[in-house]
Protein backbone atom coordinates (compact mmCIF):
# COMPACT_ATOMS: atom_id res chain seq x y z
CA UNK A 1 0.00 0.00 0.00
CA UNK A 2 1.26 3.44 -0.96
CA UNK A 3 1.52 6.13 1.74
CA UNK A 4 0.00 9.42 0.65
CA UNK A 5 0.09 12.75 2.42
CA UNK A 6 -2.81 15.17 2.49
CA UNK A 7 -0.99 17.20 -0.17
CA UNK A 8 -1.09 14.38 -2.71
CA UNK A 9 -4.45 12.88 -1.70
CA UNK A 10 -7.09 13.10 -4.41
CA UNK A 11 -9.01 16.35 -4.15
CA UNK A 12 -11.55 18.36 -6.10
CA UNK A 13 -11.91 22.11 -6.47
CA UNK A 14 -15.61 22.89 -6.13
CA UNK A 15 -16.77 26.32 -7.29
CA UNK A 16 -19.92 28.26 -6.42
CA UNK A 17 -21.78 28.85 -9.70
CA UNK A 18 -23.68 31.89 -8.38
CA UNK A 19 -20.33 33.59 -7.72
CA UNK A 20 -18.90 32.35 -11.02
CA UNK A 21 -21.87 33.74 -12.96
CA UNK A 22 -21.46 37.07 -11.12
CA UNK A 23 -17.83 37.26 -12.26
CA UNK A 24 -16.28 36.24 -8.95
CA UNK A 25 -14.24 33.22 -8.03
CA UNK A 26 -15.42 31.44 -4.91
CA UNK A 27 -14.69 27.81 -4.17
CA UNK A 28 -12.63 25.38 -2.12
CA UNK A 29 -10.33 22.42 -2.53
CA UNK A 30 -11.99 19.43 -0.85
CA UNK A 31 -10.30 16.14 -0.01
CA UNK A 32 -12.07 13.50 -2.07
CA UNK A 33 -11.00 10.36 -0.20
CA UNK A 34 -13.65 10.79 2.46
CA UNK A 35 -17.26 9.66 2.74
CA UNK A 36 -19.72 11.17 0.21
CA UNK A 37 -21.73 12.88 2.97
CA UNK A 38 -18.53 14.56 4.22
CA UNK A 39 -17.79 15.86 0.72
CA UNK A 40 -21.39 17.07 0.40
CA UNK A 41 -21.08 18.84 3.79
CA UNK A 42 -17.88 20.57 2.64
CA UNK A 43 -19.64 21.70 -0.57
CA UNK A 44 -22.58 22.99 1.46
CA UNK A 45 -20.22 24.86 3.78
CA UNK A 46 -18.45 26.44 0.80
CA UNK A 47 -21.78 27.56 -0.66
CA UNK A 48 -22.85 29.07 2.68
CA UNK A 49 -19.71 31.24 2.64
CA UNK A 50 -20.42 32.49 -0.89
CA UNK A 51 -20.42 36.26 -1.39
CA UNK A 52 -23.53 35.80 -3.55
CA UNK A 53 -26.95 35.31 -1.95
CA UNK A 54 -28.92 32.13 -2.69
CA UNK A 55 -25.83 30.18 -3.71
CA UNK A 56 -27.04 26.63 -4.31
CA UNK A 57 -25.35 25.33 -7.46
CA UNK A 58 -21.78 24.14 -7.75
CA UNK A 59 -19.42 22.52 -10.23
CA UNK A 60 -16.05 20.83 -10.08
CA UNK A 61 -13.65 23.19 -11.84
CA UNK A 62 -10.42 21.29 -11.14
CA UNK A 63 -9.09 18.13 -9.55
CA UNK A 64 -5.75 16.63 -8.54
CA UNK A 65 -4.46 13.23 -7.57
CA UNK A 66 -6.74 11.20 -9.86
CA UNK A 67 -4.03 10.29 -12.39
CA UNK A 68 -5.50 9.91 -15.85
CA UNK A 69 -9.05 9.46 -14.53
CA UNK A 70 -11.40 12.21 -15.71
CA UNK A 71 -13.84 13.60 -13.14
CA UNK A 72 -15.92 16.10 -15.12
CA UNK A 73 -17.80 19.19 -13.95
CA UNK A 74 -20.83 17.50 -12.40
CA UNK A 75 -19.68 14.11 -11.17
CA UNK A 76 -21.48 11.79 -8.83
CA UNK A 77 -20.03 12.56 -5.40
CA UNK A 78 -20.39 8.86 -4.50
CA UNK A 79 -18.21 7.91 -7.48
CA UNK A 80 -15.66 10.63 -6.70
CA UNK A 81 -15.42 9.32 -3.14
CA UNK A 82 -15.05 5.71 -4.30
CA UNK A 83 -12.37 6.56 -6.86
CA UNK A 84 -10.44 8.73 -4.42
CA UNK A 85 -10.49 6.07 -1.70
CA UNK A 86 -9.27 3.39 -4.14
CA UNK A 87 -6.51 5.70 -5.38
CA UNK A 88 -5.52 6.55 -1.81
CA UNK A 89 -5.36 2.84 -0.96
CA UNK A 90 -3.82 1.38 -4.15
CA UNK A 91 -2.23 4.36 -5.93
CA UNK A 92 -0.90 4.06 -9.44
CA UNK A 93 -1.90 0.42 -10.03
CA UNK A 94 -5.56 1.36 -9.60
CA UNK A 95 -5.42 4.38 -11.93
CA UNK A 96 -3.65 2.32 -14.60
CA UNK A 97 -6.18 -0.50 -14.24
CA UNK A 98 -9.07 1.99 -14.46
CA UNK A 99 -7.64 3.51 -17.62
CA UNK A 100 -6.82 0.19 -19.29
CA UNK A 101 -10.07 -1.54 -18.33
CA UNK A 102 -12.24 1.45 -19.31
CA UNK A 103 -13.36 1.91 -15.70
CA UNK A 104 -15.86 4.65 -16.62
CA UNK A 105 -18.16 1.86 -17.79
CA UNK A 106 -18.19 0.04 -14.46
CA UNK A 107 -20.59 0.68 -11.62
CA UNK A 108 -18.82 2.49 -8.77
CA UNK A 109 -19.83 -0.15 -6.23
CA UNK A 110 -17.97 -2.83 -8.24
CA UNK A 111 -14.69 -1.00 -8.84
CA UNK A 112 -12.80 -2.11 -5.73
CA UNK A 113 -13.76 -5.75 -6.02
CA UNK A 114 -13.04 -5.88 -9.75
CA UNK A 115 -9.65 -4.24 -9.31
CA UNK A 116 -8.64 -6.67 -6.57
CA UNK A 117 -9.77 -9.65 -8.67
CA UNK A 118 -7.69 -8.54 -11.64
CA UNK A 119 -4.61 -7.00 -9.99
CA UNK A 120 -1.65 -9.41 -10.11
CA UNK A 121 1.16 -7.09 -8.98
CA UNK A 122 4.04 -4.96 -10.21
CA UNK A 123 7.11 -6.65 -11.66
CA UNK A 124 10.43 -5.73 -13.24
CA UNK A 125 9.25 -7.27 -16.51
CA UNK A 126 6.66 -9.51 -18.13
CA UNK A 127 9.19 -12.32 -17.90
CA UNK A 128 9.42 -11.92 -14.12
CA UNK A 129 5.65 -12.26 -13.91
CA UNK A 130 5.69 -15.37 -16.12
CA UNK A 131 8.28 -16.99 -13.83
CA UNK A 132 6.27 -16.11 -10.71
CA UNK A 133 3.07 -17.48 -12.24
CA UNK A 134 4.71 -20.78 -13.16
CA UNK A 135 6.22 -21.03 -9.71
CA UNK A 136 2.97 -20.24 -7.86
CA UNK A 137 0.88 -22.65 -9.91
CA UNK A 138 3.40 -25.44 -9.32
CA UNK A 139 4.00 -25.93 -13.04
CA UNK A 140 7.65 -25.01 -12.71
CA UNK A 141 8.28 -27.72 -10.12
CA UNK A 142 6.89 -30.30 -12.55
CA UNK A 143 9.88 -29.75 -14.82
CA UNK A 144 13.09 -31.59 -14.07
CA UNK A 145 15.63 -29.27 -12.44
CA UNK A 146 17.95 -29.38 -15.45
CA UNK A 147 15.08 -28.40 -17.83
CA UNK A 148 14.13 -25.26 -15.88
CA UNK A 149 17.30 -23.56 -17.09
CA UNK A 150 16.17 -24.01 -20.70
CA UNK A 151 12.57 -22.86 -20.31
CA UNK A 152 11.78 -19.77 -22.43
CA UNK A 153 10.07 -17.47 -19.91
CA UNK A 154 10.06 -14.57 -22.36
CA UNK A 155 8.06 -16.51 -24.94
CA UNK A 156 5.73 -17.77 -22.23
CA UNK A 157 5.13 -14.16 -21.07
CA UNK A 158 4.38 -13.13 -24.66
CA UNK A 159 1.90 -16.00 -24.96
CA UNK A 160 0.21 -14.94 -21.71
CA UNK A 161 -0.27 -11.47 -23.16
CA UNK A 162 -1.36 -12.64 -26.62
CA UNK A 163 -3.69 -15.25 -25.14
CA UNK A 164 -5.76 -12.48 -23.60
CA UNK A 165 -5.74 -13.85 -20.05
CA UNK A 166 -3.43 -11.10 -18.79
CA UNK A 167 -2.66 -7.53 -19.74
CA UNK A 168 0.67 -5.86 -19.10
CA UNK A 169 1.18 -2.13 -18.67
CA UNK A 170 4.68 -0.69 -18.52
CA UNK A 171 4.84 2.51 -16.48
CA UNK A 172 7.59 4.19 -14.43
CA UNK A 173 10.04 1.29 -14.96
CA UNK A 174 7.52 -1.25 -13.66
CA UNK A 175 5.32 -3.81 -15.40
CA UNK A 176 1.81 -3.82 -13.95
CA UNK A 177 -0.08 -7.03 -14.54
CA UNK A 178 -3.84 -7.51 -14.58
CA UNK A 179 -5.89 -10.66 -15.13
CA UNK A 180 -8.50 -10.10 -17.81
CA UNK A 181 -11.97 -11.34 -16.94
Amino acid sequence: MEHRSQNDSPKIYVACLASYNAGQLHGEWILADQEPQEIQAAIHSMLEKSPEPFAEEWAVHDYEGFGSISIGEWPSIERVSTLAKLIAEHGEPFTLWYQNQDGDNFDGSELGEMFLEQWQGAFESETDFAYKLLEETGQLSELPTWARNYFDYESYARDLNLGGDFSFTRHNCQTYVFRNC
